[in-house]
């Protein structure tokens, strides 16, 4: 058990920044399974190669992981002053978010639940 009071401890885990620089979108409407196929492809790769794949990618979650992607790297070069030449994706996940419940009508009176799953996707780099 941490020795110190409760606010002590919480200042010094709040204390370490990291500073690499991210993005996160929160609340995206696609599944956090859809989602994975297109972040394993770019996973460690570097940032052109990683525009390239989105690019192409015929999956919805493509555009919006691509969009997300131009927008670490603008993090990247305006809030942290690096080369977006020298960039690479160090960590990219994708968390499951809230789920939409809504009801299909069937047969005889029956319903049927459909679950919208959203995710909150996040991306972060690092200079090679």
């Amino acid at each position: 058990m941490a020795k110190g009071h409760r606010s002590q401890i919480k200042r010094e885990r709040n204390a370490v920044k990291d500073t690499r620089p991210s993005a996160k979108l929160s609340y995206a409407r696609v599944s956090v399974q859809k989602a994975c196929f297109v972040l394993d492809a770019i996973r460690g790769k570097d940032v052109k190669t990683a525009l390239a794949i989105l690019t192409y990618s015929p999956r919805y979650a493509s555009e919006v992981t691509l969009k997300l992607l131009k927008s670490a790297i603008a993090n990247a070069e305006n809030n942290n002053g690096m080369d977006p030449d020298k960039l690479y994706i160090q960590e990219c996940y994708a968390n499951k978010g809230p789920t939409m419940k809504r009801i299909r009508p069937r047969a005889q009176g029956r319903a049927y639940r459909i679950e919208k799953k959203m995710s909150h996707i996040t991306i972060v780099l690092n200079e090679r």
